[in-house]
């Protein structure tokens, strides 16, 4: 693997790690996740999300 494979895939690693602690954190708190969906500011049940997502190239 090159480095800049592997450093990539330690920052997506993170991210994906990130996003499960922030959708624990929202749970424990019973509080709503805040996005930008679509240009509109929306709140979502943090228990209506996957508890992990995985990166896919090609979104965003």
């Amino acid at each position: 693997m090159t480095k800049l494979k592997e450093e990539r895939y330690k920052i997506v690693k993170g991210l994906e790690e990130t996003y499960r602690k922030l959708v624990e954190f929202k749970k424990a708190k019973n509080s709503p996740l805040v996005v930008v969906r679509n240009g509109e500011i929306v709140e979502i049940d943090p228990f209506d999300v996957q508890p992990t997502i995985s990166y896919k190239r090609g979104q965003g």
